[in-house]
């Protein structure tokens, strides 16, 4: 992955990227990593520029055993990431179809211990939560730099779990008061199209 940053900070009209490794996101620390899944999230200038072949992905199908890919509209965003609004500030919009969330923080070294202690409660909760699709926790970095990507079949699924159950609540409360964030963001997206399979199988089919 560090060998193909150069190709991607060279695409034309790729406007934000990541690569990003992935795990199950159940601790946020080196035990959740999964080695063998990887992503690429990419923000686009327009729709021309989207519907271009995303940068690596190519490489990647060589030796990759599947693939899966999301093609998302920001409907909400706060927060930075590396110091940048990476889906701009959208409009609130309704969206009656399946959506995206996409959450990101740097921690602050000292408290990184009490934050990773306050995670499985959460993440145990969002597995069993009605409406979630897929989820994967996402981070630039084994550690310290992390978050999650899930795909919900409604807003509204994702409202409950947000707002509704106690785990997550309880978590948003300690994050204000303890300060666990140098950094943070949390977007909401549109999915209106997917393609190929993750373990085995298309999460919105």
């Amino acid at each position: 992955m560090a060998t193909d940053r150069g190709r991607i900070r060279r695409t034309p009209g790729l406007r934000f990227a990541k690569l990003l490794g992935t795990g199950s996101g159940r601790t946020f620390t080196v035990r959740d990593a999964d080695p063998r899944r990887w992503g690429l999230l990419a923000v686009w200038d327009d729709e021309a520029a989207a519907t271009r072949a995303a940068p690596v992905t190519d490489g990647w199908r060589a030796f990759a055993d599947e693939e899966w890919s999301a093609h998302l509209r920001p409907l909400a965003a706060r927060g930075l990431w590396s110091r940048q609004e990476p889906f701009g500030r959208p409009d609130p919009t309704r969206w009656d179809g399946p959506v995206a969330a996409v959450t990101r923080a740097r921690l602050v070294t000292r408290k990184a211990v009490r934050f990773w202690s306050a995670v499985p409660p959460v993440s145990a909760d969002l597995h069993r939560s009605h409406g979630l699709r897929m989820a994967l926790g996402i981070g630039e970095a084994p550690l310290g730099l992390q978050g999650t990507f899930s795909v919900w079949e409604s807003g509204a699924a994702l409202n409950a779990f947000a707002y509704d159950r106690a785990p997550h609540a309880a978590v948003v409360a300690r994050t204000a008061s303890e300060g666990w964030y140098a950094e943070e963001l949390f977007a909401r997206l549109a999915v209106l199209s997917t393609a190929g399979q993750l373990d085995g199988r298309d999460p919105l089919a």
